[in-house]
């Protein structure tokens, strides 16, 4: 017996199930915190999600939805490597080739900047996008979704085509910049038409945000 009456290997017992449970909080990123909302994309944003999931570290599949304003994921995103891409229904012997722009920069209500061009990756391998293993030739190396302060919302729109045997290649004044990429002409240059699988999520400047700026008015 202890001192307060419960016997010893209860209460050895009682604090390994209190370290337990404090291990597997910190395991799972305190996903029982009910601020960690995701909200879906609007009806009219979602016509562009199918088939197409994109799986970032610590957050679920984030296609069709906002990044959630809760752990610091919306800074997080903007230094995080690039995401695991899966299209389970990418055929065993074909090649692929993803794109991954931002329609809304610099914003979604001022696009001079449209297509922004974040990530272009031809000659994947279908067994390898299935698992959402993302191998190929990167003609454009991934860029993180960084919205500038004050944007608003921005959409990071992914795009899957079958490559076909195609070479593709990005010409030299295409090169020199990411931003106004005329994507269309791109796709009519090597014949690419409708997209196998698509998908887009949403985020903002982490600075922007609710959670952020109350942080902020808190002194913290």
């Amino acid at each position: 017996m202890g001192a307060s009456g419960v016997p010893t290997n209860w209460t050895m017992r009682l604090v390994a199930a209190a370290l337990w449970l404090g291990l597997l909080m910190v395991a799972t990123g305190n996903s029982n915190d009910d601020s960690c909302v995701y909200e879906a994309l609007s009806d009219e944003d979602a016509v562009l999600c199918k088939d197409l999931e994109v799986f970032y570290p610590e957050l679920e599949n984030i296609g069709c939805m906002f990044v959630p304003d809760c752990n610091d994921y919306r800074q997080k995103i903007t230094q995080w490597a690039h995401p695991m891409v899966k299209f389970s229904g990418a055929l065993d012997g074909a090649k692929y080739i993803l794109v991954m722009v931002d329609p809304d920069a610099p914003s979604r209500y001022n696009p001079r900047a449209r297509f922004w061009r974040h990530w272009l990756v031809t000659d994947i391998q279908g067994v390898d996008l299935q698992k959402g293993d993302i191998k190929g030739q990167e003609l454009s190396a991934y860029q993180p979704p960084s919205p500038p302060a004050h944007s608003g919302f921005h959409r990071y729109q992914f795009y899957v085509y079958l490559q076909e045997g195609k070479t593709i290649n990005l010409l030299p004044k295409e090169n020199k910049t990411r931003g106004s990429w005329e994507m269309d002409k791109f796709l009519y240059r090597f014949h690419l038409n409708e997209p196998k699988a698509s998908t887009q999520f949403m985020t903002q400047n982490y600075q922007d945000s609710e959670t952020f700026q109350a942080s902020g008015e808190d002194g913290s």
